[in-house]
């Protein structure tokens, strides 16, 4: 079983493609810092300071060649949590270069194929399963070759019936924090994410 650190090496091996399916309605991540209580608190933005790191490093792996994407399983109504991830998430990361896509399994059937675990893809070549006690993250675990097919078809079948997260969350303005901004129909620029 991979820690954290271990996980993050292996990650730092990938060159061409990695790709991340996320299937939680919630994850506790030690790297958001406060942003969440913040963010539940109405405040304008997320610590920048936090941020910046992670935005400046899928700027980077897109500058190197490195394609950063992922789609996020989920079912709406979205939860103060999945809010929070793509508001001051996703929202960010799209503008780094991160390439995510939304599938919202209360607006369409779970395409054949998709599987209900988190898991990254590198480079088409190999699977890092991911393992969660209710929400948090207790370690990862590299897949035998053997695997790949079903991983790749998993990956597949989420990206092709996703839609792109820009499309998904322009589409419900009812899950934005700030509605009297969505009311007037302007949108305010101070929350992206990581």
């Amino acid at each position: 079983m991979l820690d954290e650190a271990a996980l993050n090496e292996l990650l730092d091996l990938a060159e061409h493609d990695l790709f991340r399916l996320e299937t939680l309605d919630l994850y506790e991540v030690r790297t958001d810092g406060s942003d969440y209580d913040r963010y539940l608190r109405g405040e304008p933005g997320p610590d920048m300071a936090r941020k910046r790191p992670w935005m400046d490093r899928l700027a980077a792996d897109v500058a190197k060649g490195l394609r950063n994407y992922r789609v996020h399983v989920l079912r709406s109504p979205l939860s103060p949590y999945l809010r929070y991830e793509c508001e001051w998430g996703y929202a960010y990361n799209v503008t780094a270069g991160e390439k995510t896509r939304i599938l919202d399994l209360a607006e369409v059937p779970p395409p054949s194929g998709l599987i209900q675990e988190d898991f990254w893809l590198l480079d088409d070549a190999f699977v890092v399963r991911m393992y969660y006690q209710a929400s948090r993250f207790i370690g990862a675990e590299r897949l035998p070759p053997s695997d790949l097919d079903r991983y790749r078809a998993a990956r597949d079948a989420a990206w092709q019936g996703a839609v792109p997260f820009e499309e998904y969350w322009e589409a419900h303005r009812e899950f934005w924090r700030d509605r009297q901004a969505t009311s007037s129909g302007s949108r305010r620029r101070d929350s992206p994410r990581s």
